[in-house]
Parts: C-alpha cells; structure tokens; sequence
C-alpha cells in the first residue's frame, strides 16, 4: 500500500519507514522537520496541505505517529497542541474518508491516562492500567488532546465505518527523562522495562502489525509496553518494597544492578498491562526487562536506545541546528 507516514522525522518515524518497507509498503513521509524518511515538509494543522498529499501521492492508508509531546509543553502553547494533535487528526481522518480507506492507525499515548492522583501515586497499591482504566482524567494539555485525538478516531468508525486502531504508547523515547533526574538515564530506563516502557523498534512493529490487522478488527485501542513480569497479586507489595519483588522474581538482579552502580526501584506506583495487544491484535513486544538483564550477564550492548543529547527534529529545526 501507499501509506501516509506523519512524524516521519521523529524519533519513531525513522525507524518506522523502514519496517513498513520491508512489509512491501510505499511510505509517505509527512514532518514539519526535514528527516531521511520525509518527502514533504509540513503539517497536519493544513488542510488543504493534506488534501494535496493525498491527492498527489495516491494515499491508501494513513499511520500518523506525527504529534506535539510532552516535552513541548514547555515550548508550545496550549493552542498550538490543538491544532496540531486534534484538528491535524480531524483532517487526516477527513482526508482518509474522502478517499475511500479502510484503516487508519493512530499513535496514541499512555500518559493520557495518568491521572494527577496516579502521577503522585497516592494509592497504597501500584496502579494497574489497561484499556478498561478508568475515568480518564488527563492531566495536562498533550493528554487532553491525545484522548480527544482518540475520540475523533471512535467517532469516524463509528459515522464512516473507518478501521481505526489506537496505540497507546509507553515511553520509548531516548533522550533523558524531562522530570526525574535521580538515576542515570540508562539505569531508568532498565527499570521501566519492568512497568512502563518498550524499545523503538518494538513500537514500529506493533504499527506494521496494525496496520496489516486493522481492517479485521474494525475498532480498538491497546496498550503498548514490554510485557511486565508482576501479577495483579503483586500491586500492594510493588508500592511497599519493589526491590524485594524484582529480587524474588529474578535472583541475580541486585547484583547485576551493583556491578553496574545502578539502583532497583524502591517503589512502583503503576503498572501498564499490555496483555490484550498480544490476545487481540496479535503483538507483543520482543524486548523486556529479561532482556535487559540477558545484556548485563554478558556485557552486550543493552538493547534499548539511550541518547542524553537527543533533540527531536522540530526543535532543531526551529533552532537552525545542524544536528
């Protein structure tokens, strides 16, 4: 198929193309940013820029991973969100009706369900979230605009019979954490392979697989992260004492983490459960925090991406850097 990749320079987009490639797909690439997988320079936020896309190019299918982040909301107004990650989701899902598709593949985000509660991890318990977790209460504009992007995509379902299914994401991004500074990015990151985090690579082939998938299933949102090895059973004692559980459940744990001076968590106060990808759409992430130890015993390289330099590729842009 011809597919319309938005976020093309992201972080996810470049290694997204690619895998869409190999699956025997044309892909599109659509940024604000210029990137190595970008044909056309703009955004979403223009419609009639859209229309254009979809025209010349011949679209057949749409994966829009592009979007303003977390991170942005110390960059961007509240306004520029909107337009971007909504009403740049409402002309891509206008666009794909016109033109006849059958799916339409959204990347969304876990953190639209992080309530200011969860976040502050007020419960006694470690927070297991899945797609029936509710109400959803975001707590910050890149929330609200994901879920409403959400809403967008079960309505054109709903009104036009679109195929559209909605990735919520964990982190995969690779820079280092925007709030929490208290271990090295590499020793976080190990550690939210337990609860809260999937490599790049996985995140571009559960695209791949929703896309092929989309048209069966119609309808349906999923949670994304590496598989967690805790059982519901484990919540009360996660939040009590998290390194205990880890040590219980894998033995060498805080010796490899030692070897390294890197630190198990003390506490974990949510969980995301990412078992209805694998039972529905078919997909489960390759790299977990297994994995991760795997490359400790070793001494392979760790099998995930760390860059405490990394700039997304709009703000480089808007910066005139090079880099």
């Amino acid at each position: 198929m011809r597919v319309l990749l938005t976020g093309s320079s992201g972080w996810l987009g470049r290694f997204l193309a690619p895998q869409l490639r190999a699956a025997g797909h044309a892909v599109i690439g659509l940024d604000v940013a210029p990137g190595t997988e970008t044909r056309v320079i703009g955004s979403v936020a223009d419609a009639g820029l859209v229309a254009r896309v979809f025209d010349a190019q011949g679209i057949e299918a749409v994966i829009h991973a592009g979007a303003l982040h977390k991170p942005d909301i110390a960059r961007y107004p509240a306004q520029r969100f909107i337009d971007v990650n909504v009403t740049g989701t409402l002309n891509l899902l206008e666009a794909a009706v016109r033109a006849g598709h059958d799916r339409f593949v959204f990347t969304s985000t876990t953190s639209l369900m992080i309530s200011q509660a969860i976040r502050d991890e007020t419960a006694d318990h470690a927070v297991w979230l899945d797609e029936e977790s509710g109400p959803l209460a975001p707590r910050n504009i890149y929330g609200v605009t994901k879920r409403a992007a959400e809403d967008l995509c079960r309505l054109f379902h709903r009104e036009h019979g679109l195929a559209c299914l909605s990735l919520r994401t964990a982190r995969f991004f690779p820079e280092e954490d925007d709030t929490h500074r208290d271990l090295t990015g590499e020793n976080r990151k190990a550690n939210e392979f337990l609860h809260r985090r999937l490599t790049v690579e996985d995140a571009a082939r559960a695209h791949v697989v929703a896309l092929e998938r989309a048209p069966q299933i119609g309808f349906d949102t999923f949670v994304l992260s590496a598989p967690s090895p805790f059982a519901r059973a484990d919540a009360r004692a996660l939040k009590e004492d998290a390194a205990g559980v880890i040590a219980r459940l894998f033995p060498d744990a805080p010796d490899l983490y030692a070897r390294r001076s890197w630190h198990l968590p003390r506490r974990i106060g949510r969980v995301y459960d990412a078992s209805r990808a694998e039972r529905v759409l078919g997909f489960r992430c390759e790299t977990d925090f297994s994995r991760v130890l795997d490359a400790l015993r070793t001494g392979a390289p760790l099998p995930f991406a760390h860059d405490a330099d990394y700039v997304s590729p709009q703000v480089r842009a808007e910066a005139g850097s090079p880099r």
